[in-house]
């Protein structure tokens, strides 16, 4: 069944016409967090929310997309694909809406965490699709489109995000509506464009209880991080009764994932080299780039003082770097049939993005915020897509919704861990370096701190106000320190993986892909 798939393979007009609806549909879930970025220190004002709510508003879309996204995967290999897509965009359609009108940061979180399973869809059935339409060889060039995509979304986003909450007669719930119309034009262009066989397979069983106990199990540490120092301490039964549920809940997800006939995260491909060495490097670039790059918006907002508008304007540095490196990378990908080298390089120059981001304070000159964000957004632009196709090229047709949804899992997986963690250590800062603020300045701290962690600074005197902004310019230095060190981890995984040659064909024809020290693969070109 599959042989109808690599036997006639799409033209490139083809591909083009069918991969601008999933562009579509990438571009609108993407949006849907970047827009937020520079809005959410007003919606969280506006809603009278905290440090910690503020986290959570994207901690939660971010979770319920990793929990998801293996499932989501596992059915893309069984049912039709096409289907899926359009599905998923509906999803996050309702959960766009709800968002919109959601009345207090509890019913927004709960909306978020709805939009995040239609997010987790996208994420892996765009990848999953183009899989499988386009061999590896060729998939560089049209990656580069992907990139592109991403990049204008991470660019466009915040912009859009900061005008429409400075536009008085628009308001911040219309950077949930607007993705809408949006999601509704891909829906169209893909019920026309998108056409795949469907490899049907009888008598087979989703995994849901795998997928249940790795999402039960991550929120419980995420809820525990996110909490744990000051609500309760490091070392009280709270935190022992937590990381114990965590941990064998996680323990039993693998027990089950062992087992399963048909796992969502199938332990077969993820013990392969290429696998594990790209899902330590996805996990480490998804930590620093999400955790690192959600605080950018409050830095300028909150640390700075700038306007939503302007504060989408001044990250346009990160985005740039993205947008260039994704593009010029994939079709030198194309170009030459190697990958590793691209990646090594790109978590290297993200490490120095960070590090030079991690000096950062309330003052520091926007030209040198500027240059660490454009080193990061290269460095983002190099690796992270083309993690998910060394993995694509190391495994069968059949496995590819399985192989690019696990990669995609443990990426996005590593971002709510980011977001959580790095979130957890800076509203600690903030609320440490405001107290000893109002405590030289000789002004009562209220009892908890409760005041100290609220975002509504209109509602807080002038010169509490300046304390509150150096409090979080300063913090975020901090951050992105953390953030450097996370993604080290990523460089040492790239520099262990076994440099291969993309194949040129959609399946593959042997046992594994061709070696580049094979003299017949350095002649395998892209046939046209």
């Amino acid at each position: 069944m599959s042989q109808a798939q690599t036997e006639e393979p799409m033209t490139h007009r083809q591909v083009l016409e069918a991969l601008s609806g999933l562009l579509l549909a990438l571009f609108v879930a993407m949006v849907s967090s970047t827009i937020v970025s520079t809005a959410l220190p007003k919606i969280i004002g506006a809603l009278n929310g905290t440090q910690t709510q503020y986290t959570w508003v994207v901690t939660a879309t971010l979770l319920t997309a990793t929990a998801t996204t293996p499932i989501w995967g596992k059915l893309a290999d069984l049912y039709n694909k096409k289907v899926l897509v359009q599905v998923a965009i509906v999803v996050f359609v309702v959960g766009s809406i709800i968002s919109g009108f959601a009345q207090n940061t509890g019913e927004l979180i709960a909306a978020r965490a709805f939009q995040g399973i239609g997010v987790g869809g996208l994420q892996a059935l765009v990848q999953v699709v183009i899989a499988a339409m386009i061999p590896p060889r060729e998939r560089g060039r049209y990656n580069g489109y992907l990139g592109g995509v991403m990049a204008v979304a991470t660019v466009g986003g915040p912009l859009l995000g900061g005008v429409i909450v400075d536009t008085s007669w628009l308001g911040w719930r219309w950077c949930f509506f607007v993705g809408v119309p949006v999601a509704v034009l891909a829906l169209i262009v893909l019920q026309k464009t998108l056409h795949l066989a469907t490899i049907k397979r009888d008598n087979v069983k989703i995994d849901y209880l795998g997928a249940t106990l790795i999402a039960a199990g991550v929120s419980v540490l995420l809820i525990w991080v996110s909490f744990v120092d000051s609500s309760f301490a490091w070392a009280s039964w709270q935190t022992a009764v937590m990381v114990a549920a965590g941990l064998v809940l996680l323990a039993l997800a693998v027990w089950v994932e062992a087992r399963a006939a048909e796992p969502v995260v199938p332990l077969r491909i993820v013990a392969q080299r290429t696998t594990a060495l790209s899902i330590l490097a996805s996990l480490a670039v998804g930590m620093a780039m999400f955790g690192g790059a959600v605080f950018l918006g409050q830095y300028f907002q909150i640390g700075r003082g700038y306007s939503p508008t302007e504060a989408g304007l001044l990250t346009i540095p990160l985005m740039a770097g993205v947008l260039v490196s994704s593009i010029v990378v994939g079709r030198l990908i194309t170009r030459t049939g190697r990958i590793k080298p691209y990646i090594v390089t790109g978590t290297i120059i993200l490490v120095a993005g960070f590090a030079a981001l991690s000096t950062i304070d309330h003052e520091t000159s926007l030209v040198f915020v500027g240059a660490g964000m454009l080193l990061v957004g290269v460095g983002v632009g190099m690796s992270m897509q083309n993690l998910v196709l060394a993995v694509q090229n190391t495994v069968q047709l059949k496995d590819i919704g399985a192989a690019s949804s696990t990669v995609a899992f443990f990426r996005s997986l590593g971002g709510t861990i980011g977001v959580s963690v790095l979130g957890a250590v800076l509203a600690r800062r903030v609320t440490d370096n405001i107290t000893h603020s109002l405590a030289a300045a000789g002004v009562q701290v209220p009892a908890g701190g409760e005041q100290t962690s609220n975002l509504n600074l209109n509602a807080l005197p002038p010169a509490m106000q300046h304390i509150v902004r150096a409090a979080y310019g300063d913090a975020t230095g901090h951050i992105f320190m953390l953030s450097a060190a996370i993604a080290v981890v990523g460089v040492i995984a790239a520099l262990l993986m076994r440099p291969t040659m993309l194949r040129s064909t959609l399946d593959l024809s042997g046992p594994k892909p061709a070696d580049p020290a094979d003299p017949v693969a350095e002649h395998v070109g892209v046939q046209r």
